[in-house]
């Protein structure tokens, strides 16, 4: 009895143009925004550009931005953080209160200090407790915030120290030391992200927890280290913006956590994990910084930037949410 011949499968057709372009879009949307607010901005305010705006637009950035780094560790692996906030004013009021009688470096190192708790606080309350990450944040931001005020009476802390204002106003070979500490923190970020096994992991935890779990990653473990690498960040950018105004105060970072979110939003990390990059939080911060700048530069009203803050942050979550529907 012969056999029927066997017909070989149909290959798989190749994406067409459109589609290619739309999944290049979808891939580098961040990427044309920003070139597009460039040549807007440069139209509008034609000294954007100028060495020392950029370096004005960069130094003032950088607290926010290194908030961001740690915000985008926390959502890529499924999380979310509102206590940022709280803790970057904590870390203004403890480096302040400490200056003097611990010197520049001593009261760095008392801030992380505090930080590292605060971040491990928030670790145990999600992983252990499994109390949802908004709410915790949330809760655990009222509680750091309420601390801050008792910890400094409610009341500036201005330390004699001249080295105080180190960090936030000295320069180096023409360049602010806090734009340094703003680049290093992106690249440390970026290489454990993108070239280390923990990076890998995370982007598994947040992409999918119980596989990862089942596959044997410690999503417990990772998921709470994500929350203190925030809290420290967060800290490190109170300690910047205390340096540089001379002055630590529990009501600093009120908009801290809205700003750092929209960053990380913007630049195209998911909120719903798994999804993310650091360099995409760099444009993000890029694109705020660079808005910020040219409303304050055009004596545009607060209350309207906020207004177009929030609906650039509306407009890029929709974005990732149809990005999503178009890879499925």
């Amino acid at each position: 009895m012969s056999s029927l011949p066997m017909t070989p499968p149909a290959a798989a057709k190749p994406p067409g143009k459109l589609a290619l372009s739309r999944d290049i879009f979808l891939q580098f949307g961040v990427v044309w925004a920003f070139v597009i607010l460039l040549i807007g901005s440069t139209i509008l305010y034609p000294r954007v550009f100028d060495p020392t705006n950029v370096k004005n637009i960069l130094s003032q950035s950088a607290p926010v931005g290194i908030v961001a780094v740690g915000m985008t560790f926390v959502m890529i692996g499924g999380g979310f953080d509102l206590s940022v906030g709280s803790i970057f004013a904590l870390g203004a009021v403890v480096f302040g209160h400490l200056a003097d009688p611990l010197g520049l470096w001593g009261a760095a190192g008392a801030v992380l200090v505090a930080s590292t708790i605060c971040g491990i606080i928030n670790g145990l309350i999600v992983t252990k407790l499994r109390v949802n990450p908004f709410v915790a944040t949330l809760g655990t931001g009222s509680a750091f915030g309420g601390y801050a005020f008792i910890y400094s009476n409610a009341a500036p802390q201005v330390p004699n120290d001249f080295n105080f204002q180190y960090l936030g106003t000295e320069s180096w070979l023409g360049w602010p030391i806090s734009i340094y500490i703003l680049i290093a923190v992106f690249l440390a970020g970026a290489f454990v992200l993108a070239r280390s096994v923990y990076g890998r992991s995370i982007y598994a935890t947040g992409g999918n927890t119980e596989a990862a779990r089942l596959s044997g990653i410690p999503t417990d473990v990772l998921r709470a280290s994500t929350y203190v690498m925030t809290a420290i960040c967060s800290g490190i950018g109170g300690v910047i913006l205390s340096s540089r105004l001379g002055v630590g105060q529990a009501d600093m970072g009120g908009s801290i956590a809205l700003d750092s979110i929209a960053i990380v939003v913007i630049g195209g990390t998911s909120l719903l994990g798994g999804e993310g990059a650091m360099w995409r939080t760099a444009i993000g911060l890029l694109i705020i910084a660079t808005l910020t700048n040219v409303f304050d530069s055009l004596a545009i009203n607060n209350n309207y930037q906020l207004v177009a803050k929030g609906v650039i942050v509306i407009g890029a979550v929709a974005l990732d949410i149809y990005a999503r529907r178009m890879r499925n």
